[in-house]
């Protein structure tokens, strides 16, 4: 590891296959806590590059517990956090509004490590019981049309680094990894990111792959649609910029779309949004977001069909039921 630092030091990068043989190492155990602890610092000071992502994809993905799920269409709806923007657990119930309008999702989830609550906070807090059993996984998915996938059940390298990465506290490239490396392996994938640069190389990996994407990055920074301005998306009909005009929305104020100071607080929301008692800024930034999803799989289909469908799924209450059948499995 020490020569690994001092390459890093001498801000020198490494190939693909470098990338992929050091964070084998790191699942392993190979390194010390402080190494590690060092290696994802380096990470947090300068950018990374295609190679190494994609090179710390290959081994993550390689390295997992498998998962076969019975489904011709899955999508996955999955932020890179890392924001600081604090937001509730907005990914994670258009995941619910997805899975109400009849789509399969496979959403990949972890703890908060750079925010107070991540997807898989809320989850457990709200009853949920995270498992890697095959058959479960596929009877919450013919139930409830969506399963989670809690990740580090399925990625040893997470579950080596998670003491780390709350101790540091701060976004490493874990965060970057997160979307691009569900088990499941979704053939369509809805990818928020923090930066333009990510994006960029979220995007010319995702255009090598046989996935149908959405990368989406809000031009004042936030890692999903947050209506709080503009939005840019990378998908496989090009770039291009989405304006709240165009959508016909107005412009939301930050404070409506913050998270709560606690997982309590984070969860109350999350269920005053599937019970149809939130405020009309938090359900539409998540009936946003899904329907960003829905036009992800039927890329013919117009944003405002999309957003047609994700509404219908929410106020009947077909999201909140789907949410209901997963926690009863």
């Amino acid at each position: 590891m020490k020569a690994i630092l001092n390459h890093l030091f001498e801000h020198k990068t490494f190939s693909r296959n470098q990338s992929k043989e050091i964070l084998t190492n790191i699942a392993q155990g190979k390194y010390n806590a402080s190494q590690m602890a060092a290696f994802m610092t380096a990470y947090c000071m300068r950018s990374i590059t295609v190679d190494e992502l994609e090179g710390f994809r290959d081994a993550m993905l390689e390295l997992c517990l498998p998962v076969n799920l019975e489904a011709d269409q899955l999508i996955d709806l999955c932020g890179t956090g890392g924001d600081g923007k604090d937001t509730f657990n907005i990914s994670t119930l258009a995941s619910f509004v997805v899975a109400g309008a009849g789509y399969k999702v496979a959403k990949h989830g972890n703890y908060g490590v750079s925010s107070g609550c991540g997807s898989s906070n809320v989850m457990e807090y709200l009853g949920y019981q995270f498992t890697n059993d095959q058959s479960c996984l596929n009877t919450s998915l013919e139930k409830a049309n969506i399963t989670f996938l809690h990740a580090p059940l399925f990625h040893p390298a997470m579950k080596t680094v998670a003491p780390i990465r709350r101790e540091l506290g701060v976004k490493t490239f874990f965060n970057m990894l997160g979307p691009m490396v569900n088990p499941a392996k979704p053939n369509n994938q809805m990818v928020g990111v923090y930066n333009l640069e990510l994006a960029r190389l979220y995007a010319y990996l995702y255009q090598k792959s046989f996935v149908n994407y959405t990368i989406v990055n809000a031009l004042d920074g936030y890692d999903e649609v947050s209506l709080t301005g503009d939005f840019k998306t990378f998908s496989t009909a090009g770039e291009q910029i989405n304006t709240l005009e165009s959508l016909g929305f107005e412009k939301l104020d930050a404070s409506e779309i913050t998270g709560g100071h606690t997982i309590a607080e984070s969860a109350d929301i999350f269920m005053k949004v599937l019970n149809n008692e939130a405020t009309n800024a938090q359900s539409s930034v998540v009936l946003c977001n899904a329907a960003l999803a829905i036009k992800t799989i039927k890329p013919e289909q117009t944003f405002a069909d999309s957003f047609y469908e994700a509404e219908e799924a929410l106020m009947s209450g077909r999201a909140l039921n789907s949410f209901k059948q997963l926690l009863a499995n």
